[in-house]
């Protein structure tokens, strides 16, 4: 099951890898009827809306972490998605977002956010005259500039997640007065309304070294309606309490607690009053959480995805493109989204685009390169000399074999098992190794050392900034790119997308981008999300929030 509790934050973020995904698990059958929900994004939310009226004053949220954070820098490479999710509580945003994924100004944090020219582009930034970081002072068009630099991608010293949007930047001006910034532009940026969400104080970006260690180990300066009052790594657990510098409504809540829990345990502990929300794993867990009392079963599909990513890197067991898109073609996708849905959503089907979800303006099925069609992928291995030998194949003397990395879940190994299945069949063997959430990525993937990875990517309400942070690939700076993996031509084809201020022909041209990173064999998408979620029965604003933002400060217990 998931460990990501936190389903969609106030800000919106770049795409930040996560390590499990709310699948299948078995064992927790009951004689409950379950309807499936549809799968497409951007139609519904499911948080049990309350006015503050009906809420009582206090209480203490408990959520759930694969395990503790690498980094409280959201923007470090070293990041994911739940740092995200935490960070969520105690950050500034420009945006809020409603179900259906249309957007306002957040003035608890801007006054306004507005496009003022388009030659050059230019955005004028007008911050809340009443918000400061939790130190006191003033949040400026100083910590704006700071992070615009730091993000440009052009000092490649600060180990950043993504630079979209940033690298177009050209400079960060003082406007009428310090809590005013001018952002110019040197070439178009098509989703500018993504940018400083969230928004750290400039001591985080003012130097590499900054970066890399000021938030490495606690948040200690944040300006959200929360804030971290404790770490207890001996405990694994990470409290948020309520900021006594916020400026906007008193948050609900008096605390958050964020705890480190097997996925295994977290519906056991919803059931046992220990947790209060966890994301769902299928028809069984659906089952067994509609029937447990005191707990509902909310949902609305979320936006994010699972996939498999391929080290294509120079000199990696997969560098050559043709020998990955024989892999992808041997890998029944279809039969892992039956496998893993059935039940839960309608009709379960493969993600065919990396850039749009089903339900989102822009999605068309890309993947004809990669479908299943293991009689084709066996001749694609023939003619790139790997050929059989008994049960695996061979060429030069090496064994094709691949090693499939993910988190620590069964929900992960049930994915992989069906792959391995899958790939025995065209003489393929893989090897399927497990680590814990805390040092999958920092260990594993970022280094390189695997074949293939299984993650969930949490997708931004902007879905064309996944194409620069992830599928662009610079050698020199590779960001998210952990494939290593991309081409000149590909890298060109973004750089046209996100420069197009037209939405119509940046979907255009994004489709056209998504067709060759298939055809690179970049990586393959397996399901998005269901988005099915068990709350306690009386927590209101909360649960699953589809395309929407959380006002965090509404998130709370029925009286």
């Amino acid at each position: 099951m998931s460990q990501r509790t936190t389903l969609r934050s106030r800000s919106f973020r770049t795409a930040a890898p996560l390590l499990a995904l709310a699948l299948v698990l078995g064992g927790c059958g009951s004689d409950v009827e379950v309807e499936a929900g549809s799968s497409a994004i951007g139609a519904v939310n499911d948080i049990n809306p309350k006015d503050r009226d009906a809420l009582r004053d206090g209480g203490n949220l408990r959520l759930a972490l694969t395990g503790m954070p690498a980094t409280f820098n959201t923007l470090h490479v070293d990041s994911d998605g739940e740092v995200s999710d935490l960070s969520a509580w105690a950050l500034p945003g420009t945006l809020t977002s409603n179900a259906a994924g249309e957007l306002a100004t957040d003035h608890d944090y801007y006054t306004d956010v507005e496009l003022i020219g388009t030659s050059p582009q230019q955005i004028k930034y007008t911050i809340n005259p009443k918000a400061v970081w939790s130190d006191g002072t003033p949040i400026t068009w100083a910590d704006l500039r700071s992070q615009a630099n730091a993000l440009s991608g052009r000092d490649t010293a600060f180990q950043i997640a993504a630079s979209q949007g940033y690298s177009s930047v050209e400079k960060v001006e003082r406007g009428e007065d310090d809590r005013q910034a001018i952002v110019t532009f040197g070439e178009h940026y098509a989703e500018w309304k993504g940018l400083f969400n969230p928004l750290y104080p400039q001591q985080l970006t003012a130097t590499p070294q900054a970066f890399d260690d000021l938030y490495r180990n606690e948040m200690p300066v944040s300006a959200g309606p929360f804030l971290i009052t404790s770490i207890d790594r001996a405990q694994q657990r990470i409290i948020l309490s309520r900021n006594p510098k916020w400026w906007g409504e008193t948050p609900k809540l008096e605390t958050v607690t964020f705890s480190v829990l097997d996925n295994a345990a977290r519906l056991t502990a919803l059931q046992n009053n220990e947790l209060d929300v966890t994301a769902l794993s299928g028809v069984e867990e659906v089952k067994t959480a509609t029937n447990a009392p005191g707990i509902v079963v909310r949902r609305a599909p979320a936006n994010r995805f699972s996939h498999i990513t391929f080290n294509g890197a120079p000199g990696a067991l997969l560098s050559d493109p043709k020998l990955r898109i024989a892999i992808s073609k041997g890998i029944d996708r279809q039969g892992i989204a039956n496998a893993t849905q059935n039940g839960v959503v309608i009709d379960p089907k493969p993600l065919n685009n990396h850039l749009f979800l089903v339900g989102q303006k822009g999605y068309q099925d890309n993947a004809e390169s990669v479908s299943y069609d293991p009689a084709e992928a066996a001749r694609l291995l023939d003619e790139l000399g790997w050929k059989l030998n008994g049960d695996v194949r061979e060429k030069d003397g090496r064994k094709l074999e691949i090693r499939d990395v993910m988190y620590q879940a069964d929900t992960w190994t049930q994915i992989a098992q069906i792959v391995q299945q899958n790939l025995a069949a065209i003489g393929v063997k893989l090897i399927i190794e497990t680590y814990p959430g805390g040092t999958l990525f920092t260990d594993i993937i970022d280094p390189g050392n695997f074949d293939l990875a299984q993650f969930v990517w949490s997708k931004s309400i902007f879905p064309l900034g996944a194409l620069p942070q992830i599928y662009a690939y610079d050698p020199a700076n590779p960001l998210s790119n952990k494939g290593r993996i991309g081409s000149p031509e590909l890298n060109a084809l973004i750089k046209q997308v996100i420069a197009e201020l037209d939405p119509e022909k940046a979907i255009e041209l994004a489709n056209e981008a998504d067709k060759m990173i298939f055809e690179s064999g970049f990586s393959l998408p397996i399901v998005q999300s269901a988005g099915a979620v068990a709350t306690r029965e009386g927590l209101a604003n909360y649960g699953a929030p589809g395309l929407a933002s959380y006002d965090y400060t509404k998130v709370g217990f029925v009286k």
